[in-house]
């Protein structure tokens, strides 16, 4: 009797928290049993495994094998730990020496019946806890650009089993992805996904452009409010061309996540500002994150990018109230009966919306024949504390003939390319001064970096009291006007700064 240890992880959100695949081989009848709170698809992996092993050339022992998946209490799912199970049998069974350079590895791997290997989801996050563990890795080639992102230099990708156990033991001295573009140079070498995209493409609107440039120079949170075909879906989707480059770190962060999702990692999205628009019908599962499985919803796909959510009011309310607490915090956490998880959610959030249900209130064709009650009721579906967390609010108006039948002129200072580098400029000050764009500063961080003079005190006096500003809308008329101030190069806070600011945040009720 013998007993293998293969390492592994599970994949219950970025933690990664180790497993270790134990193989005991035993007397008595033949069978192979899996322990450890195993999911459906990792029992089934008994019967992928034999006949992988046998298609393979390998002889399956004659004995009992017990498989336990340390540690116990920890739900195992996903077909990642069919090429550890296939190894430890081996091991066990002494057709298989590992050699001694490679005993601090994770394997992962899904087997089919002839033994090949097929990827598997959520590996991003593993590698990461792999590499801080310095830990090499064995993947499915079609793995490695993925995991490649954090540890180029200790991942080894494998075809089928007999790869797999030639790399193990030592036989195999060429490294499989030595020959193919894989890892952070292959990913930035793609085309950027949604480059394309424009701000003078959009006709008119210089002052929800201006809002859309504010937004993004200090991460606020933006509220686009207009009849329909003025434009504000198109403001949306060029917001993430304005906001400066991810950091590497931020950028594996939005990779891992995207690793565990259900479309799994996109190395030509790699780098690349995530932009997600939920419809409108998404549920709370599918915007916060949950399932059986624990899976990241919209909020965490968007982490360090942008999250639309086009006709507000017609989303679930209790969708909207469940974004109140994430959007503070940048956290999410979901909570199951044996397990918990915690997803990085900070997103800059946009939103857009109709003056009314037609959509046609105030619009000068008169064609909105909504009642007072009906719009009251329509915009009711928007809760104050939540409108009271969006920093800016800005009307989106018809555009004028002028404006949507004039050619444009190229370049003009208010394209993309142009804006983006005031943007820059604007978030390198804020990071310098604190360490953090203007939108996260806490109230003792408030406090220093917008000191007032009279003047400013008195207006902020007087929009308190006209516009029945709550201690968080002042906070965030503040956030705001130190952003327009940045924008400007400004060391203080000036008059028109804050007053540019309280025009930002227009009332919607």
């Amino acid at each position: 009797m013998s007993v293998a240890r293969v390492a592994s992880r599970a994949q219950l959100g970025l933690a990664a928290p180790p497993v270790v695949v134990e193989v005991h081989l035993g007397s008595g009848l033949p069978a192979l049993s899996i322990v450890g709170l195993p999911a459906t698809a990792v029992k089934e992996s008994k019967e992928r495994v034999r006949a992988a092993l046998i298609n393979s050339g390998f002889d399956y022992p004659a004995g009992r094998i017990t498989v336990n998946l340390s540690p116990a209490d920890l739900p195992k799912e996903g077909c990642r730990y069919d090429l550890p199970i296939a190894l430890g049998i081996l091991i066990a069974s002494e057709q298989l020496q590992v050699a001694s350079g490679l005993r601090q590895h994770e394997y992962y791997g899904e087997l089919g019946l002839s033994g090949e290997l097929k990827p598997v989801r959520g590996l991003l996050s593993a590698a990461i806890a792999a590499d801080h563990a310095a830990h090499g890795l064995v993947v499915p080639c079609a793995n490695v650009a993925e995991v490649s992102i954090v540890a180029a230099e200790r991942v080894r990708g494998a075809a089928d089993l007999s790869a797999v156990c030639a790399i193990v033991s030592g036989k195999s001295s060429a490294d499989p992805n030595d020959s193919s573009p894989t890892g952070v140079a292959a990913c930035l070498s793609q085309p950027l996904v949604g480059s394309e995209l424009d701000l003078g493409d959009v006709r008119g609107q210089a002052a929800a452009k201006r809002a859309l440039v504010v937004a993004a120079a200090g991460q606020h949170s933006l509220l686009l409010i207009g009849p329909p075909g003025t434009g504000k879906s198109m403001l949306a989707q060029r917001l993430p061309g304005l906001l400066p480059s991810l950091q590497r770190a931020e950028a594996i962060d939005v990779a891992a996540i995207a690793s565990l999702s259900l479309h799994g990692f996109n190395a030509r999205t790699f780098g690349v500002r995530p932009f997600r628009a939920p419809h409108h019908t998404a549920s709370a599962s599918a915007i916060i994150g949950g399932g059986p499985r624990a899976q990241p919803g919209e909020l965490s796909l968007a982490h360090h990018g942008v999250l639309f959510l086009d006709e507000l009011p017609e989303f679930d309310r209790r969708v909207l109230e469940s974004l109140r607490e994430p959007l503070e915090s940048g956290v999410i956490s979901i909570a199951r009966a044996s397990f918990r998880v915690e997803y990085p959610a900070a997103v800059q959030l946009v939103a857009a919306m109709n003056p009314c249900p037609c959509g046609y209130l105030g619009d000068d064709s008169g064609r909105c024949r909504c009642p007072p009650t009906q719009v009251a009721r329509y915009r009711g579906r928007i809760s104050g504390p939540l409108l009271d967390r969006i920093d800016l609010r800005v009307e989106v108006p018809r555009v004028t003939d002028d404006d949507l039948l004039d050619a444009p002129t190229a370049p003009r200072p208010t394209d993309t390319s142009g804006l983006a580098v005031q943007v820059a400029a604007a978030r390198a000050r804020q990071l310098i001064r604190s360490g953090k764009p203007n939108a996260a500063l806490a109230p003792r961080e408030l406090t220093r970096d917008c000191v007032l003079d009279r003047p400013c005190r008195q207006l902020v006096g007087m929009a308190r009291a006209k516009l029945s500003l709550s201690a968080r809308g002042v906070q965030r008329v503040l956030r705001v006007a130190r952003t327009i101030a940045d924008l400007e190069s400004a060391e203080s806070i000036a008059r028109h700064h804050l007053a540019e600011a309280i025009q930002l945040r227009r009332e919607i009720a």
